[in-house]
């Protein structure tokens, strides 16, 4: 079942297979998201003019740091419409310690339902569903509660 919190209500929908799509990090690292089945993936798309998106990166940060070695990867996926000297600057100074891409073309937002609302957050469990989304800053609290069951789950 798939949550989606839309101003103070979530809507329940049935889980969706995330789409298998290329990537290439700001270091030219070229991946498929479908190599990061096993893992339990935070998708966040993101903005550096998107004052919410800001808000929640050290949050982000942290939840990447807490749960890393224990199978969690975090993707902050840039909009196409950010500047990529911006981008490459927050990821430096917020050192930004997982994965980060500019979405270029707009196919990954595309590709995840057309994503134009930043902060869009997805969370992705190790057999490649779409188990919960989130439109603007997710509660910590209860993704890490979340994040708690999804790791202990088989892959």
């Amino acid at each position: 079942m798939v949550a989606i919190l839309l101003a103070g209500v979530f809507v329940f929908l049935r889980p969706s297979m995330a789409p298998d799509i290329g990537l290439t990090t700001l270091d030219g690292h070229v991946f498929n998201t479908r190599n990061l089945r096993g893992k339990v993936v935070l998708v966040n798309f993101w903005a550096t003019t998107c004052a919410p998106c800001m808000h929640e990166m050290p949050d982000v940060i942290e939840t990447y740091k807490r749960f890393n070695a224990q199978g969690f990867e975090t993707i902050a996926v840039a909009m196409n419409y950010d500047n990529p000297v911006w981008i490459r600057e927050v990821a430096h100074r917020a050192r930004l310690p997982f994965i980060v891409v500019q979405d270029e073309s707009g196919a990954a937002a595309k590709a995840f339902g057309d994503v134009q609302f930043t902060p869009s957050t997805f969370l992705i469990d190790k057999h490649g569903r779409i188990v919960q989304r989130y439109l603007g800053e997710p509660d910590f609290v209860k993704l890490d509660a979340l994040l708690n069951r999804l790791l202990a789950e088989p892959a």
